[in-house]
């Protein structure tokens, strides 16, 4: 791998724009059938609201035209973070999963989970998330069948857990091997490693977070076995991330080799 010298991230898969934590392209995985995942038409990120104008012109470079983003309304408020427009970028709203998760009490719960056993947490965490983001979910895999020509962008705010399952689906969905499709979530540890100082300081002010703090830094991981048992709980509840799509998205076999044929060479 090449690191890139402004961000010290392996490029690729990381994408440097400044101002944009965890940016990545989502391709150059091997397949099963010996396909490869197109690069450099589908990526995955944090939050963008503070790009800067360098990483506007970063992000202008990189071809995307439609961004996606799965935060929810409330998380963009109390955080102030809206996207900023940018020309010729189609910015979609879609809220994906757990509804009022971002309120103090509710974040004081699931810390306390992620102290007291993190990787059940997790599961419990990413099951919510595939069971209640079926409508942002469908949407963007809508997309990716119908316009294969438009880069696109998917985030939420740290580009971890929403954003980390979509993917996921989208991997499996397109044959790559779980090895990879594992070493890909773990590289959200990487991506995230040059904003977690300050990520970090900024929450320690807030007393939900300080007053759990194990919580906290357990809920920020992207261990490889968490995605070793997100693999299973996929295939054990939805029949594989086909079935989920089908089932779950109401797509059929017809949308899903569409959706092949877009993305793998």
């Amino acid at each position: 791998m090449i690191v890139n010298s402004e961000s010290s991230l392996p490029c690729p898969p990381f994408v440097d724009v400044e101002g944009v934590i965890n940016m990545r392209s989502v391709g150059g995985y091997a397949t099963s059938t010996g396909g490869v995942v197109k690069p450099k038409v589908i990526y995955r990120s944090g939050d963008i609201s503070s790009i800067t104008e360098r990483g506007r012109g970063q992000f202008s470079a990189l071809g995307v035209h439609v961004v996606f983003d799965f935060r929810a309304d409330s998380e963009i408020k109390d955080y102030d973070s809206a996207t900023p427009a940018m020309q010729g970028v189609k910015i979609i709203r879609a809220p994906a999963g757990i509804q009022n998760a971002f309120d103090p009490a509710s974040i004081a719960i699931r810390l306390k989970k992620w102290q007291i056993d993190e990787l059940q947490a997790f599961l419990n965490t990413y099951e919510e998330i595939l069971d209640t983001a079926t409508e942002a979910f469908r949407t963007v895999f809508i997309h990716l069948r119908d316009h294969p020509d438009q880069p696109c962008l998917i985030h939420c705010t740290a580009g971890k857990d929403r954003t980390g399952m979509f993917v996921t689906l989208l991997l499996m969905v397109l044959g790559v091997e779980d090895r990879y499709i594992i070493d890909e979530y773990a590289l959200t540890t990487v991506g995230l490693a040059p904003s977690m100082p300050h990520l970090l300081h900024k929450l320690q002010k807030m007393p939900v977070f300080r007053e759990n703090w194990e919580g906290l830094l357990n809920m920020g991981s992207s261990k490889p076995e968490t995605m070793v048992a997100t693999l299973r709980l996929i295939r054990a509840k939805y029949d594989g991330a086909e079935g989920y799509l089908k089932t779950q998205l109401n797509l059929d076999d017809e949308d899903i080799e569409k959706i092949r044929g877009n993305y793998l060479v």
